[in-house]
């Protein structure tokens, strides 16, 4: 048999689209028209993707690069700001984005070229800004370990924001980075209130866990903290909802916290607006007037914020949380 024929029986995978050919294979036929989207248990679709560059340069945030494994997220927080970007692919807001997620296949090896320059300058790069890198699709691929594993080699200073307490997972990786250039891990628990839980982070792990493995990253000697972010007003910026999240915060033993208050911004507000109709339908009304704009008015986040910082003073009589200094900050994101 000539080689040529042989070589025909194994013929080479097709690669996988580009989002730029996702976002023309949507707009001519809608989500459907990606036959290679995989259906899983969890009734999501995961749609293959590669990619040319895996870093995006953030502007004005604390960071220089932002680093996204996936884009949509089965975690389907109804606040998320990073629902506004599937309308770069031709996608919705709603459904489309917790229900077709894009996984990165190509990302670990994309990231190792740009490390891998002369040119690159070890700046900080921040995992998780726009959907979650430990939603549940990660511990089939690994391609978040794989990345990070590709920072600390590269001797990359790196946070991440999660919601997914799979993190602990990668313990190893995590505490050979802090011995390196150095690393943090956020982990998002706007709220221990069960309902408010249930109601706004559909699919993501209970509080509770996201707070245990807080506990287990200090405990193994890497940085990790809480962000309370964001608050949501009328569910979780009660006093007394706010004091019990802090109280399980500094029970779980975290070295920092921050806080700030939801935004919703063109893309995300009329998704987020639908579902207080079905669930809050009297806060519908107070969100016209605090939302005429993407962010709340300044003195009403300068209130809540105020009120936080109060019950951390209150909490323990000190300004230090497990160890750490404690705040009210803002959080990072950029687009992916």
């Amino acid at each position: 048999m000539a080689a040529s024929s042989q070589l025909q029986l194994w013929p080479e995978p097709p690669s996988a689209p580009s989002l730029r050919d996702i976002s023309r294979l949507v707009r001519d036929g809608g989500p459907e028209a990606l036959p290679a989207a995989e259906r899983r248990a969890d009734h999501a679709r995961y749609q293959a993707v590669e990619v040319k560059s895996a870093l995006a340069r953030a502007h004005g945030m604390p960071f220089k690069w932002a680093l996204n494994p996936y884009r949509g997220c089965t975690h389907a927080c109804e606040y998320c700001y990073a629902r506004k970007y599937q309308a770069h692919l031709e996608l919705g807001a709603g459904d489309d984005f917790s229900s077709l997620i894009f996984v990165k296949e190509n990302l670990p090896e994309a990231l190792r070229r740009e490390v891998g320059r002369k040119s690159w300058a070890r700046e900080h790069v921040a995992v998780g800004t726009a959907t979650d890198p430990y939603q549940p699709i990660e511990g089939r691929t690994t391609i978040t370990r794989r990345c990070l594993e590709v920072l600390t080699a590269s001797r990359t200073p790196f946070s991440i924001v999660t919601k997914g307490p799979m993190v602990v997972r990668d313990i190893d990786v995590l505490r050979q980075a802090s011995r390196g250039a150095g690393c943090q891990v956020f982990l998002s628990v706007p709220s221990v209130d069960e309902q408010a839980w249930v109601s706004l982070e559909p699919g993501t792990a209970p509080p509770a866990q996201r707070l245990r493995a807080v506990g287990q990253l200090n405990h193994a000697g890497i940085d990790a903290g809480v962000l309370m972010m964001p608050l949501v007003p009328g569910i979780t910026t009660s006093r007394a909802s706010v004091t019990k999240t802090l109280e399980a915060i500094e029970r779980a033993g975290a070295r920092f916290v921050g806080a700030n208050v939801a935004h919703l911004e063109e893309g995300v507000r009329a998704h987020f607006f639908a579902f207080l109709a079905r669930e809050y339908p009297a806060l519908v009304e107070g969100y016209e007037q605090l939302y005429r704009k993407p962010y709340a008015p300044r003195d009403y986040v300068r209130q809540v914020k105020a009120m936080v910082s109060s019950v951390l003073r209150r909490g323990s009589g000190r300004e230090r949380v497990g160890g750490a200094e404690r705040g009210v900050e803002g959080s990072p994101r950029a687009t992916p």
